[in-house]
């Protein structure tokens, strides 16, 4: 079975201070930014890793 995760990337104003903001709906904590869309795209993959080993690291504890 195969996990569908939906990436949101939103466009920060200029006045705001510019770049993108990304985060996965379904992963709360999976959270990043960039300059660059490309960029907040990379970092959004390392957060999800990040993330998901953390859980992955409470999970073998809790057991």
């Amino acid at each position: 079975m195969e996990m569908v995760l939906t990436a949101v990337f939103e466009e920060v104003s200029e006045s705001e201070g510019g770049g993108y903001v990304a985060y996965v709906e379904e992963l709360p904590g999976a959270i990043s930014e960039g300059d660059t869309l490309g960029e907040a795209r990379e970092n959004l993959r390392d957060a999800i890793s990040l993330l998901l080993e953390a859980n992955r690291e409470l999970a073998r504890h809790l057991l």
